[in-house]
């Protein structure tokens, strides 16, 4: 499941193409203090953007010592409160819910949710302008699914939501001792082209106190370049891709190079599964504990590793159920798929949606006190790396970006058999027009070169892999030696 959360899609600024020239611009940078950044300049950010962050975070710190029937309660108000929003505003789900005869201020427990019928990503593209409240307050913003799943879904979200995902990424980060304005370094992609960069987005990390090395653009002597800047920049939270994390770590084990990280509490990884041989290979490289955390754009932030490895789910943001192959709740610690109400997704309601993840909610509480509710086991998608002729390695969203961008692609799969040719399935939807496979052929060679042959397949369906699984960027490029290692699936 993709975790990479509205507002969240960086633009390659900082070192995204800098190498060792980045780095000197980072050791003559300024870092503002803490107080001054996390304090001053954060918050009036978010004040000015009309987003009612450092609010919320204020409420998280408060609620999550509350016990389970607390945290439950507080579910509860909100499950109302966004229901009614629904009934009011969303056509689609107003006749769901008068016909599964749930009326939002007489619902007494969340048990009574169940009433209601599923909806899937089919439902929220179909029905989306019956669904989402373009009025709603601050203003609903166009948004994009990363499309990891295959099949990409354009969506509204608001201004609460873009405060839910921030505040509790702040929250998540504070159990480690890294509180807001801390310096922090984020591996990450562009959704947008390599050699543009957004100066006003880079200008506002670095007053915040945050670097952007680009994940989408790793190339050795770029990999040089970026564990010197981690140096310069003394960071207390490195954060990004968990297979371009541990890439970047294999790179320095192999350059011999040893990391003087003092600051460093924590490495937050995300967007895939982080299998244990990066994690210890991260924990190693980089001299800190290591964090996963599990969401996506549709859903929002979801749930974050605690200090002493549990998950613990976003609990006053989300209402998770685990539901068997039946449609019926599992037994607890019984493992299913993830149907996810999102409390702040007021701009376009998710309600009881079919995530399409698997995971295993833990009976155990949270053994630091807190009333958030754990996940045992999440399962996630895997994807490949893509490589340029030239070695740069690139992570899988930068071929996903150019395709899902493209209107009309109901699903699709992009396998690269070779540094110079590229494949791209696709199954058509009605917004498919003749100009849609020339659009995925020229975003492609933009971004692994023009001498690159990308061949579109318009088809009726895509198969699972051998295994069963669906995988939907496949890279047959072999990477090598230790980089091999690290992203290997076990």
């Amino acid at each position: 499941m993709s975790i990479v959360p509205p507002g969240a899609e960086r633009v390659g600024g900082g070192l995204g193409g800098a190498g060792r020239s980045g780095v000197a611009r980072v050791r003559r940078a300024v870092k503002l203090p803490r107080a001054i950044a996390g304090g001053l300049v954060y918050p009036l950010q978010e004040r000015v953007f009309g987003r009612p962050t450092f609010g919320y975070l204020a409420s998280l710190e408060r609620s999550q010592w509350l016990d389970r029937a607390g945290v439950e309660s507080l579910q509860l108000d909100k499950l109302r409160a966004l229901l009614a929003v629904a009934h009011a505003h969303s056509p689609w789900h107003r006749r769901r819910l008068d016909e599964a005869g749930v009326r939002p201020a007489a619902l007494h427990s969340l048990s009574e949710l169940a009433r209601l019928p599923t909806m899937d990503k089919a439902d929220a593209a179909a029905h989306r302008d019956a669904i989402a409240w373009r009025a709603v307050p601050g203003g609903a913003f166009k948004y994009n699914t990363g499309g990891s799943s295959g099949q990409p879904l354009i969506f509204y979200f608001g201004r609460q939501r873009q405060a839910s995902d921030a505040a509790g990424r702040m929250r998540a980060r504070r159990w480690w001792g890294v509180r807001p304005g801390d310096p922090e370094v984020y591996l990450w992609g562009a959704p947008v082209e390599l050699a543009k960069t957004d100066r006003v987005k880079t200008l506002r990390d670095r007053l915040i106190n945050q670097l952007v090395l680009n994940a989408f653009a790793m190339s050795p002597e770029r990999m040089d370049g970026y564990l010197d800047a981690l140096v310069a920049f003394r960071p207390r939270c490195l954060y990004g891709y968990a297979s371009s994390v541990a890439l970047l770590a294999a790179h320095a084990r192999e350059r011999g190079r040893r990391l003087s990280l003092p600051a460093l509490k924590v490495v937050c990884t995300t967007g895939e599964p982080l299998y244990a041989h990066q994690r210890a290979l991260i924990g190693e490289v980089f001299g800190a504990p290591v964090a996963n955390e599990f969401g996506s754009r549709d859903i929002g932030f979801t749930a974050h590793e605690a200090p002493g490895g549990q998950m613990l789910l976003m609990s006053e943001s989300i209402v998770l159920e685990v539901l068997g192959a039946d449609g019926r709740p599992v037994a607890p610690g019984g493992t299913g798929e993830a149907v996810m109400t999102g409390l702040c997704s007021d701009a376009q309601p998710f309600v009881r949606y079919r995530t399409g993840d698997i995971v295993r909610l833990s009976p155990e509480p949270d053994r630091g006190g807190r009333g958030l509710h754990v996940i045992a086991e999440v399962g996630g998608r895997r994807t490949d790396f893509l490589v340029r002729a030239d070695g740069t390695i690139m992570h899988a969203l930068a071929g996903i970006y150019v395709v899902r961008a493209v209107e009309g692609v109901t699903e699709f799969k992009l396998v690269q058999h070779g540094v110079h040719d590229v494949e791209v399935l696709v199954v058509a939807g009605p917004r498919w027009q003749s100009g849609s496979a020339r659009a995925i052929e020229a975003g492609l060679q933009q971004r692994l070169g023009a001498d690159v042959r990308v061949s579109v397949r318009v088809v009726d369906a895509i198969a699972p892999e051998a295994s069963g699984k669906h995988r939907y960027v496949v890279s047959h490029v072999p990477l090598q030696g230790d980089l091999k290692q690290a992203t290997a699936t076990p």
